[in-house]
């Protein structure tokens, strides 16, 4: 008789949260000039019942934390790796604001890659600034 194969960390995880009967759980991704917007999408999605982590950072804001340029370059890749940590453990995405920048298109593509649904706050967003020509 054949051994069922082992469940992936993955799998394991989605089995977890269906055991705990926990909420769906949205991740909020955007541009951080749209953290008011973070804010209010938080709002609405905890008020629906959801679970919701988004960006706790905002570094386009003057903070201790990040005003030495060294010390921002190191945290920025560790928030980058935590964000994306976040959409791992998130069952689907909600992007914010009308404005999608290289970070959020990476993020998209990222939460895509592992078949996470992805919302827009402002559809039609996402479609890519069409082509300047001759």
């Amino acid at each position: 008789m054949p051994h069922p194969r082992p469940l992936s960390p993955e799998e394991k995880l989605a089995d977890a949260k269906r055991l705990l009967d926990l909420p769906r759980i949205v991740v909020i991704c955007g541009s951080t000039r749209f953290m008011a917007e973070m804010a209010e999408a938080e709002l609405r999605e905890t008020a629906a019942g959801r679970i919701v982590v988004k960006p706790g950072c905002d570094m386009k804001s003057p903070h201790e934390l990040w005003s030495d340029p060294a010390d921002a370059g190191a945290l920025k890749a560790r928030l980058d790796d935590l964000h994306r940590a976040k959409i791992r453990l998130a069952d689907e995405v909600l992007v914010v604001g009308g404005y999608i920048g290289e970070s959020t298109r990476a993020e998209i593509a990222y939460a895509r890659s592992l078949n996470r649904p992805v919302r827009f706050t402002h559809p039609g967003v996402e479609a890519p600034p069409p082509a300047v020509g001759p």
